[in-house]
């Protein structure tokens, strides 16, 4: 298998070098990444195109929350772009609307995102309005106000999709509440408590350049380089240290590399290539993360009134720095699912499993999917099922009972019977091209970049990313299944209801199919 490149050094023109200070490195023949004196990385990638992009990536998000700021992503996310102490808001707005592109901001459990796609020419522009937004937010009382309105009802808005709300629920349930069992949203007890002070204190304990990554694509690297110098050189860090030198020749791992805070962000898989590459030997070091322990547990929320009854079962998965990753991706392809009714056609996963073996046979089966939340230190990986209910007195209902064992019945063949090679083939081909098509869009590209520069210090080659998909193979998908939900393995599910009717007891369905089960 080929190995990754050495890490070396650009060059950097003379009038950068002096006074100020860089280190740069390439971590492949179109990306470089420059770490600036008080450690703020910028990182840009090569290619083509008729638009730019740039991005702040910072290490934040509801992961890092604890009980008195609970809520405050969200209501930083929110926030993004409204009056500073440069711009008044009407201002903020003009020059938005004025890239002719996209800008935006959006947070998550592990990070929290500003970004903007635009013409070329805009950049200058575009990395001042997220330096200002960032770095000098106002935080009026009316505008904090303006934003609760908003937040209330998106809030309810959410919680009344099914679909949106019940993976927000499964991570509480998973993680006992905390960590990574924080909600996304503000909780709306929340709401209301949220001032400027509240959101200042967490800024002051995220937005550190240490925790921060610029990523663009379609400018000069040393561009956007002196760019981030102009807009960001006021950050200090408290582990920046004085530098005594302009360059370091050497080939070894840079040092302020491995001093470098990185932290843990994910989606899903087919959002972008950063989020399956596990750690390796180049990689910075990782930091551990805020605690946050699965627990597993069940939970149902009674709904009479609900057009589906709809039912999630996951177990805890591995972190993304952990090789395995690669075989629950495939297992998630594998299994695949999506609608009762689809388009179809090539490519579209019509011969998944749960397309195979549940949606084509059973009618009343409105969605049956599989997914993968993946994160630094764990990942949630299960299936879900929205289905008519019994009680609707509609013909072929099921009850979620009835419906728990075809979900838990599909998790038993990955742990108990060997993948057919075509069947394998097939699915990590449509993982490979998934990661791919997803990086033929700009945004995804430098959002994609920025993110990888946080997790692991350096762009990871998709080429790297197919090559450890090769290696997946039937013994795999079996030993990594025993791994997450075998009898032996410790684990035990988390199961989630909605609707008419609860589970019953669902742990005996686990034993019967020779899966882990709780107490």
């Amino acid at each position: 298998m080929r190995k990754a490149a050495l890490l070396r050094y650009g060059r950097i023109p003379s009038k950068l070098r002096t006074p100020r200070f860089y280190s740069t490195e390439a971590t492949e023949p179109t990306v470089k990444i420059t770490t600036l004196p008080n450690k703020i990385r910028v990182a840009t990638e090569a290619t083509p195109g008729h638009f730019s992009s740039v991005g702040l990536y910072v290490d934040g998000g509801s992961r890092y929350e604890w009980p008195e700021v609970s809520g405050v992503s969200h209501f930083l996310d929110r926030m993004a772009f409204k009056s500073t102490r440069n711009r008044t808001d009407e201002e903020m707005s003009t020059a938005v609307h004025s890239l002719g592109g996209q800008i935006m901001c959006s947070s998550s459990r592990e990070s929290i995102m500003y970004q903007s796609s635009h013409f070329h020419q805009a950049t200058p522009l575009a990395l001042s309005l997220i330096a200002d937004t960032a770095l000098n937010p106002s935080f009026y009382p009316e505008e904090i106000e303006a934003q609760r309105d908003a937040a209330f009802y998106e809030v309810r808005e959410i919680q009344s999709k099914p679909d949106m709300i019940l993976p927000e629920i499964l991570h509480n349930v998973a993680y006992g509440g905390i960590g990574l069992g924080n909600p996304l949203l503000c909780p709306e007890d929340r709401v209301n408590l949220m001032d400027e002070a509240t959101l200042r204190r967490s800024m002051k304990e995220w937005y550190r350049p240490e925790r921060m990554v610029i990523a663009g694509a379609g400018m000069q690297h040393e561009e956007l380089v002196e760019l981030t110098d102009k807009l960001f050189s006021s950050l200090k860090s408290p582990v920046a240290s004085p530098s005594t030198s302009s360059r370091t020749n050497s080939n070894s791992i840079p040092t302020h590399l491995l001093n470098t805070q990185t932290p843990s962000v994910a989606k899903s898989l087919t959002r972008a290539a950063s989020y399956l590459f596990p750690n390796s030997a180049t990689s910075p070091l990782i930091p551990k993360s805020p605690t946050s322990t699965y627990t597993g547990g069940h939970r149902f929320i009674h709904d009479p009134k609900a057009e589906f009854n709809h039912l999630y079962v996951a177990y805890e998965g591995v972190g993304i720095h952990d090789d395995d990753i690669y075989a629950l991706a495939t297992m998630q392809v594998l299994l695949g699912g999506g609608g009762s009714f689809s388009a179809g056609g090539p490519g579209k996963g019509m011969y998944s499993r749960l397309y195979t073996h549940i949606l084509n046979h059973y009618p009343q089966i409105d969605h049956c999917a599989s997914f993968h939340h993946i994160y630094t230190d764990s990942s949630l990986f299960g299936l879900f099922a929205s289905f008519v209910p019994a009680a609707s007195g509609l013909r072929n209902g099921n009850t979620p009972g009835q419906i728990l064992p075809h979900l838990v019945h599909q998790l038993s063949l990955l742990l108990y019977t060997a993948i057919p090679s075509v069947e394998l083939n097939r699915a990590k081909n449509q993982l490979k091209s998934s990661l791919m098509m997803a990086l033929e869009s700009r945004s995804v590209e430098v959002e994609d970049l920025g993110r990888q520069i946080l997790v692991h210090g350096r762009k990871v080659p998709i080429t790297e990313m197919t090559e450890k998909i090769d290696l997946v193979d039937s013994n795999a998908i079996r030993r990594v299944a025993a791994k997450i939900f075998g009898p032996d393995s410790g684990s035990k599910p988390t199961v989630v209801c909605m609707g008419h009717e609860d589970t019953g007891s669902f742990n005996e369905v686990f034993r019967k199919y020779g899966l882990a089960a709780g107490n």
